[in-house]
């Protein structure tokens, strides 16, 4: 089959192989069938070695398909359903779980250092365990996630990564209170879906933060009341706030750098929300008066900081109720072979998400 295979760390494009094959089918595993994958920003860091990734690896993790085969033990999923694939599965029974709190399951991280292809060259990661920038992808069966005939494969796709993580940072992790004041810096899909996110639960003045001025234009259809550069942000903070700033700041880029501006543009007793997945070397630094003198809350967001498989219901009831806007985030459409010139758009913002389809 094919597959877009990254051979080294630090590459930047991809080559397309047509012998690849998917791996590890067997019991409690299903074999999916990828029909729509979205280009991810994390995929952009498990490239360039930002996040850590054994290679040679097929990049992708936010995709849905069908399934093509179930393994003996699997219940509840057949040959023919539509399903979003999960990258970060919940087994149901560990600490995390039990309390809760299924975002932080590290079930799906035990498989990420097997290989889930091959080819005669040798064995083939999957990024995250999954790797959907492929034909096919054999998953944990949990990691296969059904979903009603009416969601479309690029939604569903979205659903599986950036939507559940933006939406559910302010639904859930942050839990914006209504009439508040909002700034999300970084306004990529994860950035625009935490816009709409606090659009929903009734923010009074919600400021768009991104260097690209499309993502600004894009941010202001989807909810923001306002849309400014970096350069810009500390006049919005004293016309909107009076100099005070924000009761809640989304840092959605994951570097050091913007979490320090995110907090130093956080009200006293504001709420700070790290979206952004960034780099182990890169430290974000506090000085121990300023953490306990401002009181500022500081809120790290694990894909949506809620139940995986709650928020990808609720996601699909809100789309379905014409609250959000889900295909207004796919503004470009690619097969695999375009994906290095995809690849290109979302290193210059010139794309909110890209839906690569298979």
């Amino acid at each position: 089959m094919r597959a877009a295979v990254l051979h080294e760390i630090g590459q930047e494009k991809l080559e397309i192989l047509d012998d690849v094959e998917a791996t590890g089918f067997g019991p409690g595993k299903v074999r999916i069938r990828v029909r729509a994958t979205g280009l991810c920003h994390s995929d952009l860091s498990a490239m360039s070695g930002v996040l850590p990734q054994p290679a040679p690896f097929v990049p992708g993790h936010e995709g849905a398909g069908e399934i093509v085969e179930v393994g003996e033990g699997v219940t509840g999923l057949n040959p023919g359903d539509r399903v979003v694939i999960c990258w970060l599965p919940a087994c149901g029974a560990c600490p995390a779980c039990t309390r809760g709190q299924t975002q932080l399951c590290l079930a799906g991280f035990m498989n990420a250092g097997t290989p889930n292809y091959r080819r005669t060259a040798g064995d083939l990661f999957g990024f995250a365990g999954t790797g959907t920038f492929a034909e096919e992808v054999v998953v944990d069966a949990r990691c296969a996630v059904p979903v009603p005939d009416d969601v479309p494969f690029d939604i569903a796709a979205l659903i599986g990564c950036g939507v559940t993580t933006g939406l559910g940072a302010a639904l859930n992790t942050a839990d914006v209170e209504a009439g508040a004041s909002v700034a999300v810096i970084g306004c990529g899909g994860v950035g625009i879906s935490a816009i709409q996110g606090a659009r929903l639960k009734g923010a009074a003045e919600i400021v768009a933060v991104d260097p690209v001025a499309g993502r600004r234009e894009a941010a202001l259809r989807f909810g923001a009341t306002r849309a400014v550069s970096p350069d810009e942000l500390a006049d919005a903070k004293q016309q909107i706030t009076g100099g005070e700033g924000f009761d809640y700041v989304f840092e959605v880029v994951g570097r050091s750098a913007t979490a320090r501006t995110a907090y130093e543009t956080t009200r006293r007793g504001g709420t700070l929300v790290v979206v952004g997945a960034g780099a182990m070397d890169d430290f974000l630094q506090l000085n121990m008066f300023e953490l306990f003198f401002d009181e500022k809350r500081i809120l790290p967001s694990m894909y949506g900081g809620g139940d995986v498989l709650r928020s990808y219901e609720r996601t699909i009831a809100l789309w379905r109720a014409g609250r959000i806007d889900l295909a207004g985030l796919i503004t470009h459409r690619v097969p695999l072979a375009g994906i290095n010139e995809a690849l290109d758009q979302m290193r210059t913002g010139t794309a909110l998400r890209t839906c690569i389809e298979i």
